[in-house]
Parts: C-alpha cells; structure tokens; sequence
C-alpha cells in the first residue's frame, strides 16, 4: 500500500473501515458466485448494517454447501494480489461493458442524463459501484467474514418482476470480532419472535388464509388484553377520551384526507356498496377528523386528546412481511391531540414524558430521540413549521434526551419526532412518533373559534406510543426471550400439586387467586411432578407453586421461580400479598 493510502486509512473511522471491508467483500463474493456459476447474472451487492448482500439470477436454487463452497473461492480470492480499481465510463461504454447482464443495463437505462457512471473492478470481476472500497483483495482478513444465509428477493422489490436468489454475510477487521457477531447471531435466533411465539403457543400466520394478518392465540390475547387495559388506564390517567371509530370508509373521506392521491398503491382496492366505493382504512386520523368537525370547536374545548386502539389494514408486498413486525392489517396504539397554537409546547412536553413513563413502565430505558425537520416540498407556512419544531426540540431538552436533527427528514404535512428504544441485544427499533400535521386540518376545514370570537385552525398532532400492537409484542418477545415480567406474563403462576391427593387443594390455591383477576391455573394431569414443573419452565411461568400435605394443612404454597429460586412454607395470603406487589411495580420476577 502506498504511504498515502496508508495515510487515508488511518484517517478512517471504524464504521468507515468496516463499510469499505464489507462493500469489498460483497465484490468478492459476487466474483465468486461467478467462478461458481460463469453464466449467472448479477444485480445489486450493498454493504449493510453489520455486513453485506448481493442478489443473483441462477441456473439453479443454491443450497446451504454451496455456501461453503463458495466462501472457498472468495478466501482465495482474498489471498491473491488484486488492486480495486475504479473508473468512470460513459453510458454507451456502460452498455456495451454490461450487455451480457440484463439487471445492469436496466439500471444504466435509468441513470439520468449527465450521470457520473463509476465501475469498480478486480482481477476480472467488474460492477456498476460509487465505492468506497479499499485497495486490494489482500486487505482483507480471509478469516474474518461468514456467509449467513440464503433468501428470495424480488427483482426491485416488485413481486411481479423476476424472483432472484441473496446471499446475506457478514465481514469485520478481525476474527475475534467476527467469533463476537456470530455469538450474537445466535442469542438473536433463539429470541427469534416467531420462532418463540410458536413454541409459547401465542399467535401464528396462515399463508393460505392470507399472509400478514396475525392470529392471537389464548395466551398471546392474554398478554394483549394486559397492555391494552394498561394502555386505556394510562391515557385516561393522562387526559386522554377513547374513541372507536369505522374500519371502512367512503372514497370520500379518502380523496379528501389525500391518500388516494399519495397512498393508493398501499391501500386495499374499493368495495362498491350502495353505488360508492369504500376504502379499509389505512389511518385512523381522518375518522377522528370528522368526529371533531360534528360540532363547533371553542377554544374552551381544547386541547382534545382522542385516543384508539384502532386497527388499520395496509397492503405490504409478501416479500417484505416479517412475523409480527411487518403486517398487512394490525392495531395501532393512535392518539390525535388538537389545540391551539399557544398551547402546543405543553403538549408536546406532555406526549414526550408520557412515552417515556409507557417504556419505562415495559422495561425498555435506552432511548433515543431523533428530530426531522421540514423537507424541501412542505405544506403549511414557514412560520407554523419553526414555531412547531421549537416545541418539539424543547420538550427533547427539557427531557435530557439525547438526540440527532434528521434536517429535512419530517413528513410533508409536519416535523416529527421519533423515538428508538434499544432492546437487550442492543438493537436499536423505531417506535414511538410525535408529528405534527399541517395538512388534514386544511383539507378538511377544521376550525375552533378564539377567544377574540375568529375562526382559526386547531394544530393537529398525530402521536403513536407503541406504534402497533403487533410490531410492538414482537420486540416484546425478543427484548425478554419470553420470559416476561410479570404483570404481562400470561399465565403468572402454575400450581403444581406433588399428587393427586393433593389437587382439591391446589385447584382451590388457584381459583382463590384467579377471583383477585390474577392468571392462574392449576395443573392436575396425571403426570408426574417433575415433568409438570419442567414444563412450566419451558413455558417461563414465573411462578410454580408446589403444594402437598403440609402445604394443605397449613395453607400454604412451595414457591419455584423460572430463573431457580425456591422457598418454602409461605402462607397463601403472603404470596397473593407479593404477586400484588409484583404486579402492581411491574418487576420482572
């Protein structure tokens, strides 16, 4: 290496080092593919976060070998001296550089005239690439990058283009740091949401019924109703009314909002009723719109804090769903604040503190905040979008956050802020949204009188908590493993009697504490003990109570936790006593 490319390196970051190893690993892997398969024809390659992906029309469907097989060629690949080179080319000389790569010349017909066309080349491998990259194949640690996995992606993302095959891995500076991901990778697996909510017997998809939509299962609806009682109980403590408004809506109300006009591609298609279409709603706020516009607004009414656990109905491409994260109908945790302009500072305030009271309340205390301010096509004045970005960067400050400016990354109608929690993996998810909403308010004519006897327009803030009921019990899964607090827990406590002698008793412990509204049960199979108490561990109850003759004589219950405590002998009303306390300050265990 030159010294002044050793120079640049050193200047480097490590984000900065580890992109350029990852977008270069992708190149090799793509020359490898390539030696593998000479006639295979290569689309996009990126580096992303934690490593990188290339998509590939093959002669067939790759297997798991084919993986190592592959990753053989790319270690030579490393250890032969190849510079990365790059050079800009005119689009004809990009044409005829590609003719034999159908994806390529796709991409090369798009780029706007005057384009700068760069391709990187090593040895005999060559892409359409912006770089960076480093210098040469041998700066790469053959030991320090795994291929992962083997996925479908549709060509674009458009499921009616061609289904192509991504190879996903993973590339760092050193072994120990790969040895360290890998680690991860698995903890990652074993949380996995979908593979958890199978084994806790809490919800499913059913592709033939439709993907997408999510079937709550007993115990999962369990856990659901717990967040949603808390959910109602604390907007009423906040101020808040609960409102239920239609699933369906007349094109109407859906040319008026402006989703027709911005949003129809992610809209179910009309059902025609009584000669008019009727849309599934994709949003709540315009329902809550027109229940504000059923009476003339004072500004003695205001602010109205209206909250619904409304579900919405989206269209998302099948090759994008994901468990409970991605869905194509699901119920937000939804909120529209409408109030004057004098008293949105207190409101926002209010929201932020309120958010951060929900995550702390689930367990979730790494918070970050980000703030988006007003894009380059905006509606509403320049005025309102200052005053309503102030507001929202005080009640930030105000909070202590810490925070980044997203400049020019609110939405059209307003600024927004978003708040990402961090779950115990240390993965960071984007969750709560406060944003203000320039926009509905004008197209639907809403007004409240001032004091000074006018007619002005109310502010309008769109705020979701939890974002969605299933987005967020799927983050919920894998921040606890399953193992929930528990006051979330669906079932809390077992009740494991040491024989059948003993099941009158037990099943009595149970129904004692179930008339308290606590989630217990007794079990009385015919299995034996130890096999009950081991599958409630695998169940992650938190609480089995073993009960037997000096238990029913004294009345008292034999405490085990899931995580392995034991204690004996403890009176019944004792433990209802702790689970109460449990509950009610929402511990883990």
């Amino acid at each position: 290496m030159s010294d002044t490319k050793q120079a640049e390196q050193t200047k480097l970051s490590y984000e900065e080092r580890l992109h350029r190893i990852r977008h270069s690993t992708a190149h090799v892997m793509a020359d490898a593919v390539l030696r593998k398969f000479p006639n295979a024809k290569f689309a996009i390659g990126p580096a992303i976060d934690n490593g990188f992906y290339y998509d590939f029309d093959l002669p067939r469907n790759l297997a798991p070998e084919d993986l190592e097989e592959i990753e053989g060629y790319m270690q030579q690949i490393m250890n032969e001296d190849h510079e990365f080179r790059r050079l800009e080319v005119t689009r004809e000389e990009a044409l005829e550089m590609f003719a034999d790569q159908p994806y390529k010349l796709e991409l090369i017909r798009e780029f706007p005239e005057g384009t700068v066309i760069s391709v990187y080349t090593h040895d005999e491998f060559t892409d359409l690439c912006k770089g960076p990259h480093i210098d040469n194949t041998k700066r790469l640690n053959s030991k320090a990058f795994k291929l992962l996995s083997i996925a479908g992606a549709y060509w674009r993302g458009d499921e009616k283009r061609p289904m192509l095959q991504r190879i996903y891995g993973t590339a760092w500076e050193s072994p120990k740091e790969l040895k360290a991901h890998l680690e991860h990778l698995k903890e990652i697996e074993k949380r996995d949401h979908r593979k958890l909510g199978k084994e806790l017997d809490l919800f499913s998809t059913h592709e033939e019924a439709g993907p997408g939509l999510i079937y709550w299962h007993p115990k999962g609806a369990r856990m659901r109703l717990a967040v949603e009682d808390y959910w109602r109980d604390m907007h009423l403590e906040n101020g808040y009314d609960l409102l239920y408004t239609p699933h369906v809506g007349k094109s109407w109300l859906w040319e008026t909002s402006g989703h027709l006009d911005f949003y129809k591609e992610n809209m179910y298609a009309p059902m025609e009723l009584d000669n008019a279409d009727y849309y599934a709603k994709p949003m709540n706020c315009p329902f809550h719109i027109m229940i504000y516009k059923t009476q003339m607004r004072s500004y003695r009414d205001l602010p109205l804090r209206w909250g619904e656990l409304g579900t919405v109905y989206r269209y998302e491409r099948s090759g994008v769903l994901h468990g409970l994260l991605r869905v194509r109908g699901f119920t937000q945790d939804d909120a529209h604040i409408f109030c004057t302009p004098d008293q949105i500072e207190d409101e926002i305030l209010t929201v932020l503190r309120f958010s951060l009271g929900v995550w702390d309340d689930f367990g979730f205390s790494d918070i970050k905040a980000y703030l988006a301010t007003r894009p380059e096509k905006a509606v509403g004045d320049e005025e309102r979008w200052e005053q309503a970005t102030a507001s929202l960067k005080k009640a930030i400050d105000a909070e202590g956050l810490d925070y980044e400016m997203d400049e020019g990354g609110g939405a059209f109608y307003g600024p927004k802020i978003d708040l990402k929690v961090k779950d115990a993996l240390g993965r960071e998810w984007q969750m709560t949204t406060i944003q203000f909403d320039f926009n509905l308010p004008d197209r639907f004519d809403m007004t409240f009188v001032d004091h000074d006897g006018k007619e002005k327009r109310p502010y309008m803030v769109h705020r979701a908590l939890l974002g969605s009921m299933e987005r967020f019990f799927g983050v919920l899964i894998e921040h606890y493993g399953g193992a929930f607090p528990v006051w979330l827990s669906p079932l809390q406590a077992r009740v494991i009697p040491v024989a059948p002698a003993f099941n009158d008793y037990a099943a009595d412990v149970a129904a004692e504490l179930s008339k308290h509204g606590y989630r217990v049960e007794a079990e009385l199979s015919n299995d034996r003990m130890n096999a009950k108490i081991r599958d409630a561990q695998t169940e992650k109850i938190p609480y089995m109570l073993i009960v037997g003759e000096q238990e029913a004589e004294n009345g008292q219950v034999s405490l085990r936790t899931r995580s392995g405590e034991k204690k004996n002998g403890i009176p019944r009303e004792e433990f209802a006593r702790m689970l109460a306390e449990k509950v009610e300050n929402k511990e883990l265990i």
